[in-house]
């Protein structure tokens, strides 16, 4: 059973550095749990109406529900584990998201074992099991929109830091403009001795065009 503790211990190797793609894998990972969990609920109610195969496709929904799960949790080597406070509450603090989904897939594992066996409590497991899966979903939803929040901060910030450094860029090109000026002035007063300074002037004019030209570029990433 994963749990906190473990998450703790998983988050001691280098974790991946968070980007929009390791976002989109984890809000794909949350997205799945909820996919799955449905297919799974779906499939053990068949299941306890004698549909053929219904137990093994079950039991795939709850293996890929375990494993979204289990991975979201303690992380792996392409997404981090829990990493901010707000999933930390989300899943170990009072809501108790972690316990919920845990008993969730116990419940879920039982039920599929009664209806392989033909077990009379079946279709009582199978009601417990429909019943506390809309909860569950609420609970996935949350979760979803947290990873999702934290998606659109991480994309805010990222800009933020964006436009710092171009701010930083362009100060470097104006005072590299400045330099190229007034190296031109010298190469023009020192005739013929100032030819191959005014080559040095004329390249670093051309530098900070090319300055100039991704500074735009990457300015129009920044704000779109």
């Amino acid at each position: 059973m994963a749990n906190y503790g473990s998450a703790a211990l998983a988050t001691k190797r280098e974790a991946p550095k968070l980007s929009g793609e390791v976002f989109g894998a984890l809000i794909n990972l949350s997205g799945r749990r909820r996919f799955t969990s449905q297919r799974l609920v779906l499939y053990a109610v068949l299941a306890g109406q004698g549909q053929e195969d219904a137990i093994v496709i079950g039991r795939e929904a709850l293996g890929l529900f375990r494993a979204a799960h289990t991975t979201l949790i303690n992380g792996s080597d392409t997404v981090p584990g829990i990493f901010c406070p707000a999933l930390e509450e989300a899943y170990f603090g009072r809501t108790g998201g972690d316990r919920q989904i845990q008993a969730f897939m116990e419940h879920a594992d039982r039920t599929l074992a009664a209806a392989e066996r033909g077990a009379r409590n079946t279709q009582e497991l199978i009601a417990e099991l429909v019943q506390i899966t809309t909860p569950l979903l609420a609970l996935l939803n949350q979760l979803t929109s947290i990873y999702e929040e934290q998606s659109k901060r991480h994309a805010v910030q990222m800009k933020n830091q964006l436009r710092a450094v171009i701010t930083d860029i362009e100060t470097i090109a104006r005072q590299a403009r400045m330099v190229s000026f007034n190296a031109r002035v010298v190469a023009a007063r020192s005739g013929v001795a100032g030819r191959e300074f005014a080559v040095v002037a004329n390249e670093l004019s051309n530098i900070t065009g090319e300055i100039d030209d991704m500074v735009k570029t990457a300015l129009a990433t920044a704000t779109a």
